[in-house]
């Protein structure tokens, strides 16, 4: 083969043009007539091992590009070794041969599929020459070709822009990607777009508008383009505020931020919940704001501006005028509030600007306990906590309170209509509180029962309540009224209570009847101590004197020694002993002391009572005693002045000191005579 090549060359050095034609198998293509002459065989013939596809490829340098690239027709028949370029592009056939041998016979029936790009909706129709031409070159691949000013297949983009770019009724504004929004079929209607993808979703009647309506609006102030068109806008648009589009029907006089009222279902859908009512003239507070609209603005919302002056042109006045402030009838915003009507503003220091100042503990008391419904009775109580009556129709504000009785019923009947003051309440009460009564001790010391001692302590009630424990009860009238008290009660006396725990001893009918009762020796402030004193026993059969004063009660009357248990009224029970504070055993010395003496005295006069030697200041010495008159021997000289001891012993274990008899012989006392003696 390499001779042949070399002999080629030869021949074309020195055979005539001519003659050399007659070794070419034919005429090259008009495209490759530059490459006609034997001298330029081995341009497209290598004569090496060289593969002729690498030849064909440095020369077609877009090809070569387009098979790096993995694009296109050329790329994809690569992949194929059997294919070489001769089978799609055979040479010598003449001077007016196309170069390309098309497998469908025709580039009309060529498969554009078998390209990498298959022709879809419109394109699959369109002929071929309206696509490739020389304007839609525009890859780098074109710019490599020879073929410049002339269409050819190769060079052309698979994106819309690169043939569409003129057609694009956008301005680029959307930018390149048609195919985000159009395919193949048509550019209208855009099927791929959503406009729930762009940054402002269509909802409610803006789903309903064409797209001119607003890309074509007049206050975007477009302007033709050089054919003289006008274009839609697409982007930039200014949506942030319904105002952008939409003329302010309130003039400025609301918030410039429509949505806070409306959406897009419609104008006159107002959205409550977002309606920002502190943008209007009149902002709603407090309970207003749980209001209906239709309330103030009527049926439909029609009524726009409702009077909102003064509390009353929506509210009827429940106070039927009487309500003023300093002698002038006031709108209800002087007293309350847009929180709710109750409780009123108007407070206790106002109130003491009034003909009735408010103390005690009116000044805790609901407006409502005394301003009640005009033509219904004043309360007696304030509703309970917590409660909210019905707002009546009419309030009354002004009524009588000269006295008690005004608003407050008598609770005693009447039962003491009689009484200083003709029975007003504050005689016993003050406003502080009903309970206690300042009825005083002092006061009570008027009627039959002087309140003195543990009796200043006692409640009221434990002798005036119908209900009192322990005690008769009562049998008052039906006008002892609902506090169930009786006043003039029949118990005066110690005993008409209190449980008697001697037994009526010292009653009238008793042993012992003492003068003025209870009372003589107890008093009011206890029962024990009593208040029997040493002067007040010389009344019974045994006077206090001497030692006898400083003991105890309890060491002669034992019985007192006993606990007492119980309350001590007439109709309680009660345990405890009855004490008669009776002696038993008799009043005479030895019944409570027993006599250190034995029975030395019982031969004496008088049997040898104690009183005869001693008194009741004290056992020793023994004052009565005279050894002279009461005894047998006479002390006299120095026996007068001796110790009684000293004769007077007690024998070897005994404690009992011997008196008598003794032996009145001296040498029964003395064993010897005294030096110096007698005889």
């Amino acid at each position: 083969m390499r001779a042949v090549v070399r002999l080629g060359v030869l021949l074309a050095l020195v055979i005539p043009a001519r003659a050399a034609a007659q070794i070419s198998p034919g005429p090259l293509a008009r495209a490759h007539a530059e490459l006609e002459g034997a001298g330029n065989c081995i341009k497209c013939h290598s004569t090496g091992r060289e593969p002729m596809a690498q030849l064909c490829l440095s020369c077609h340098q877009e090809v070569r590009w387009s098979m790096d690239a993995g694009r296109g027709l050329h790329a994809r028949e690569a992949k194929d070794p059997k294919v070489t370029c001769a089978n799609c592009h055979p040479e010598h056939a003449g001077k007016d041969f196309i170069l390309v041998a098309w497998k469908e016979g025709s580039a009309a029936r060529f498969d554009h599929r078998r390209a990498g790009w298959t022709l879809e909706g419109k394109h699959a129709n369109a002929a071929c020459d309206k696509c490739h031409r020389e304007a839609f070159r525009v890859s780098p691949a074109a710019a490599l070709s020879k073929r410049r000013g002339s269409a050819g297949w190769i060079g052309l983009e698979t994106n819309c822009a690169s043939c569409h770019r003129a057609d694009d009724p956008h301005s680029g504004a959307l930018g390149t990607k048609c195919e985000s929004c159009h395919d193949s079929r048509g550019w209208k209607p855009a099927a791929k777009f959503s406009h729930d993808q762009s940054r402002y979703p269509l909802t409610g009647k803006h789903l309903d508008l064409a797209c001119d309506k607003c890309h074509l609006a007049a206050q975007l102030k477009l302007k033709p383009d050089s054919t003289g068109k006008i274009r839609p806008q697409f982007k930039p648009l200014v949506f942030a505020e319904c105002s952008a589009c939409h003329a302010d029907p309130h003039q400025g006089r609301l918030t410039p931020k429509c949505s806070s009222c409306h959406n897009t279902r419609g104008f006159a859908i107002v959205d409550r919940k977002e309606f920002n009512h502190s943008a209007t003239r009149y902002p709603l507070q407090g309970r207003h704001r749980e209001v209906a609209c239709e309330a103030c603005h009527g049926p439909n919302l029609t009524k726009r501006q409702p009077a909102s002056g003064t509390c009353t042109a929506c509210h009827a006045d429940k106070h039927l005028g009487q309500a003023t402030l300093a002698g002038k009838i006031v709108d209800c915003a002087g007293c309350h509030r847009v929180e709710g009507f109750a409780p009123s503003t108007f407070t206790v220091a106002q109130h003491q600007g009034t003909a009735f100042a408010l103390s005690g503990k009116h000044q805790q008391v609901r407006c409502a306990a005394c301003h009640g419904p005009v033509g219904a009775p004043a309360p007696s109580r304030a509703p309970a906590p917590g409660a909210r009556p019905p707002l009546p129709a009419a309030v009354r504000i002004r009524m009588p309170f000269a006295k008690c009785t005004s608003c407050h019923a008598d609770v005693h009947g009447g039962q003491l209509a009689s009484r200083l003051g003709n029975g007003a309440c504050e005689e016993c009460h003050r406003d502080t509180g009903w309970k206690p009564s300042v009825f005083s001790p002092a006061a009570h010391a008027k009627l039959r029962l002087a309140l003195e001692g543990r009796h200043t302590e006692i409640p009221c009630a434990s002798c005036h309540s119908v209900t009192r424990t322990g005690l008769p009860p009562v049998t008052a009238p039906a006008s002892r009224g609902t506090a169930g008290f009786l006043f003039a009660v029949p118990e005066v006396e110690c005993a008409s209570c209190h449980v008697d725990p001697h037994a009526g001893r010292f009653t009238v009918a008793g042993g012992m009847p003492i003068n003025g009762g209870c009372r003589s020796c107890h008093d009011a402030r206890s029962f024990r101590p009593s208040t029997v004193d040493v002067a007040r026993h010389a009344a019974f059969k045994f006077p206090l004197e001497g030692a006898h004063r400083a003991q105890p009660c309890v060491a002669c009357h034992t019985r007192l020694n006993t606990s007492l248990r119980g309350a001590f009224l007439v109709r309680t029970p009660s345990r405890s002993p009855t004490l008669m504070l009776t002696v038993e055993k008799g009043v005479a010395c030895q019944a409570c002391h027993e006599s250190p003496h034995g029975t030395q005295f019982a031969a004496r006069k008088g049997g040898g009572r104690c009183e005869s030697c001693h008194s009741t200041d004290a056992f020793v010495p023994a004052p009565r005693f005279d050894h002279e008159r009461d005894a047998s021997f006479s002390l006299k000289g120095a026996h007068a002045k001796l110790a009684c001891a000293s004769c007077h012993v007690a024998p070897a274990g005994s404690k009992q000191v011997v008196y008598r008899p003794l032996a009145s012989k001296c040498e029964s006392c003395h064993a010897a005579k005294p030096a110096g003696g007698g005889k």
